[in-house]
């Protein structure tokens, strides 16, 4: 008996999985304490089943799965929503911090995260590095004003925005990466 290979839409359900049955359950009942128990409990599962199925679970899924675990935890122990709500400012804040303190040491944590699918020069990582570690400061800011300003349910929904505004920053970083990238701006040999 021979293993098979895990389906490819299963990376992308336990790297993403647990925060969409958080966000419909939180649309679906306005209760943030239900929703934060789905996303506890889906953190898990999705947790395990990568190391069952992938015998390791990937750095950026370990980390948010185990942040999802024990601030979601700490919310429902202590009964609070803004713990769950804070781990967003401080995740996107450390990520901000991460590749500041990177690029100040000389290193560049984004290139040695993504080096593998760019080839690019390293002032192009460089660039790379300060466009996202601003994204994601603003983000870890404009979370702290929504969180104290709005309803649970409404910062629910701004998170969503989030995501999608990190995919269209992500989006628009294709041309800079297109342009600098040398494996695509080298001629083809024959």
């Amino acid at each position: 008996m021979t293993d098979r290979p895990a389906p490819t839409w299963l990376k992308g359900a336990i790297d993403g999985g647990p925060a969409l049955p958080w966000l419909a359950t939180l649309i679906l009942t306005h209760d943030f304490r239900l929703a934060t128990w789905v996303l506890v409990i889906g953190s898990a599962v999705a947790l395990a089943t990568s190391l069952i199925v992938f015998r390791r679970v990937a750095p950026i899924p370990a980390v948010s799965g185990g942040l999802a675990l024990v601030f979601g935890g700490a919310s429902l122990v202590l009964h609070r929503n803004d713990i769950i709500q804070m781990k967003m400012t401080i995740v996107d804040g450390l990520l901000g911090a991460a590749l500041f303190i990177g690029l100040a040491l000389r290193k560049n944590p984004l290139k040695a995260l993504l080096g593998g699918a760019f080839d690019l020069p390293d002032q192009a990582w460089r660039v790379l590095a300060i466009r996202y570690g601003l994204f994601w400061w603003a983000c870890a800011i404009a979370n702290e004003v929504v969180r104290r300003t709005l309803t649970t349910h409404d910062w629910g929904i701004f998170r969503v925005a989030i995501m999608v505004a990190a995919l269209v920053f992500a989006l628009a970083q294709t041309p800079f990466l297109l342009k600098h990238n040398r494996a695509t701006s080298r001629p083809p040999t024959a």
